[in-house]
């Protein structure tokens, strides 16, 4: 049985930690596609409110998942695209998701 320590320093969990949460997995689903926003975001998850997505949005960008465009064309917008990490999240969540299906 591995001890608190070595659990916390597991990059594998760390990795899952970092996707799980409130609509993170849609959010990325999303993102596969290209280029999204704020408002396309909650248009695509009727069910999310504006905190819960926010928040995912800001813990995805931390963690280099997904990179934030402020696009200075009227009216200002923001736009989140995954990064080189993101893209390499996709395959794997996919995996996950045949698995469930099973």
């Amino acid at each position: 049985m591995m001890e608190n320590k070595d659990a916390a320093e597991c990059p594998a969990e760390a990795m899952l930690k970092t996707l799980s949460g409130k609509w993170k997995p849609q959010i990325l689903r999303l993102a596969e596609k290209g280029a999204i926003r704020f408002n396309g975001v909650m248009k695509q998850l009727p069910d999310a409110n504006k905190q819960s997505v926010s928040v995912a949005l800001k813990e995805l960008e931390e963690e280099g998942i997904l990179s934030k465009t402020v696009i200075s064309q009227k009216p200002l917008h923001i736009e989140y695209l995954l990064t080189e990490k993101g893209r390499g999240v996709i395959p794997l969540l996919l995996t996950l998701a045949e698995l469930a299906q099973e």
